[in-house]
């Protein structure tokens, strides 16, 4: 320990590592893949070309490797925006630019099968995180390379895949319109699954808006994509889908790094060049 003065308004270690993920500039490629669940961020890796653990500190757990050639990090986030915050905030630090979030999901329609996975184009802001960063009517949207690299992924590897708007929720419980201890609840939790239902949202989760939310106020690219562990309509639930979220991540991260090769130096990313 030195005697050396830290600042507390973005505070990092002696060693220049983030304060909370114990990343440094070099540990972490330019494309991230952010779990909710530390554990998955090895189940990620194992599908990788080559891949090492950089650091796991808290629930923040982070690897960094290669997939079929493409420079790749996963780091856990924790549930919900806090965490996920801090990890946009933390990586982009140290030089990632694009995060993609590989979680599970509940879907609020009938027709989509529990193991399905869906890709997030928005999110509905129910959540606290995003409006400390910026006024409730600022859109949260996905990034349309993100989305458009989702969709290749899963058609290439034969996933059943939907789109559509999320609602992000900072409770799993009365959030989402489940009873608390006890069977508490409170009206508008009775109503929310039908009033988002009539809006055409697809799915509860816990951290796009505030991924897609810091997204578009920094420049990231951005995407989420989750597999349905529940129907909410159909009052049914079960732990499927998340290898082939997985793969669709990892594909995705390929992907976009082609992209990015297509583009030659362009802002921006079309089939015609």
């Amino acid at each position: 320990m030195t005697d050396k003065k830290i600042s507390a308004t973005r505070p990092v270690t002696e060693d220049r590592e983030q304060y909370h993920l114990e990343v440094k500039k070099g540990d972490v490629a330019k494309s991230v893949l952010i779990p909710g669940d530390p554990q998955r961020v090895e189940r990620i890796s194992a599908l990788w070309d080559e891949s090492k653990q950089v650091a796991m500190h808290r629930q923040f757990v982070t690897h960094t490797g290669k997939y079929k050639g493409a420079d790749i990090s996963a780091c856990s986030t924790g549930i919900g925006g806090p965490g996920t915050a801090i990890v946009i905030e933390e990586l982009a630090n140290v030089g990632a630019d694009t995060f993609l979030r590989v979680g599970s999901c509940a879907t609020l329609k009938e027709n989509i099968n529990i193991g399905d996975i869906i890709i997030s184009t928005a999110a509905v802001r129910l959540d606290g995180t995003s409006k400390q960063y910026v006024r409730p009517e600022y859109p949260a949207s996905a990034s349309y390379e993100v989305v458009l690299a989702f969709v290749e992924a899963a058609e290439t590897l034969g996933v059943t895949y939907h789109l559509g708007i999320s609602a992000s929720t900072d409770s799993f419980y009365l959030g989402q319109s489940r009873p608390g201890f006890g069977g508490y609840t409170q009206s508008m939790s009775e109503t929310l699954i039908k009033d988002l239902t009539k809006a055409n949202v697809v799915n509860f989760e816990m951290e796009a808006a505030t991924l897609f939310t810091l997204g578009n106020i920094f420049g990231f690219r951005t995407g989420a994509v989750c597999a349905v562990y529940a129907n909410r309509v159909r009052d049914e639930f079960a732990v499927k889908g998340e290898r082939d979220v997985i793969r669709c991540g990892n594909e995705a991260v390929k992907i976009l790094a082609d992209m990015d090769e297509e583009k030659a130096g362009k802002k921006y990313w079309s089939r015609k060049r």
